[in-house]
């Protein structure tokens, strides 16, 4: 273990975070009783040009009105290349009512991005005289956001969660597709004959994970287009989780119920987690550091590893 200790992550549900367009406040009440998370109330794609001044009233309005009960509550305001960011910003910060929790800024390249926005938010705070910082999640959806990814991550201490945005991301790649996350059809190997798909997402995951849990963020699997593909989901996001995100995102809510299903760890898993701390228990008791279970070796690492199973179904259960 390193000399400095990699610090948690924010102690918070956030298996489905739920987008709806805030150009459409109707629906606002039923996010606020679904199932999901974190809502994220979207100022940015989901809305039209000319619907963003009008979008971004409802959703101030809606931030105080709605019950969003426990409910991380999340804005996502527009870029910083776009004349409405800024406008956002300060309305959310000065006239939103203190039930928000959270500002997602789209597109972060670089650490400077989030530092503009930290510095607006602050004066808008101060100005209005809030009393509870509001929280950031940033998007990394370029080939500069993924590059400059761990100095993203260490930007602020706002900063709590961090999301990939496929379609963005793989557009500024370059990449052959129109596919929005999941396996594609030309992204396989031949062996004998037969295709194999790889996952062209998964080295942009890892990459997002390692900064996350470098400064104790919370990384999340972004959007998974196709919402008839429940299968295609479930598998996307069984690979997020594999790889160490807690969460993904629902572009609809049919995908609430799959993306709770796989980042809540099973009664198998808890079961299974707390007999291998159990049984180190007794180990140590013993003066050995590592022993038996199933037929496989465990030691201290499968403490940690169990650790954190227990850890997340006490949360969820808890929340």
């Amino acid at each position: 273990m390193s000399f400095r200790i990699q610090p948690a992550a924010p102690a918070r549900p956030n298996r489905c975070q739920l987008f709806g367009p805030g150009s459409r406040p109707a629906i606002f009440a039923k996010m606020a009783a679904s199932a999901a998370d974190v809502i994220n109330l979207d100022l940015e794609d989901s809305v039209a040009p000319g619907d963003k001044e009008t979008a971004r009233q409802a959703v101030i309005e809606a931030i105080g009105a709605v019950d969003w009960g426990r409910k991380t509550l999340s804005v996502r305001i527009n870029g910083l290349d776009t004349p409405w960011w800024h406008r956002d910003v300060i309305a959310l910060a000065e006239e939103a009512s203190g039930r928000l929790d959270q500002i997602m800024i789209p597109k972060v390249g670089c650490a400077a991005d989030v530092y503009a926005v930290d510095a607006l938010v602050t004066a808008a705070e101060r100005a209005a005289g809030r009393d509870r910082p509001l929280r950031f999640e940033v998007i990394i959806e370029s080939a500069a956001g993924i590059s400059h990814v761990e100095e993203i991550a260490a930007a602020s201490p706002r900063l709590e969660a961090m999301s990939l945005g496929a379609a963005d991301f793989a557009a500024s790649m370059g990449m052959q597709t129109t596919g929005i996350g999941g396996t594609q059809e030309s992204y396989y190997m031949l062996r004998d004959g037969a295709k194999y798909w790889s996952d062209p997402w998964h080295w942009a995951q890892a990459a997002i994970v390692a900064a996350c849990r470098t400064h104790g963020l919370l990384p999340i699997d972004g959007p998974f287009g196709d919402f008839s593909d429940d299968e295609g989901y479930r598998a996307q996001a069984r690979r997020a989780a594999t790889l160490g995100m807690v969460g993904k995102w629902a572009i609809h809510p049919k995908q609430i119920a799959l993306a709770n299903e796989v980042f809540t760890p099973s009664a198998e898993a808890v079961a299974e987690a707390r007999e291998i701390l159990a049984a180190m228990e007794k180990a140590r008791a013993e003066g050995l550091g590592a022993t038996v279970y199933k037929g496989r070796l465990v030691d201290i690492a499968s403490i940690k590893q169990a650790e954190v199973i227990v850890a997340q179904s006490e949360l969820i259960a808890s929340s």
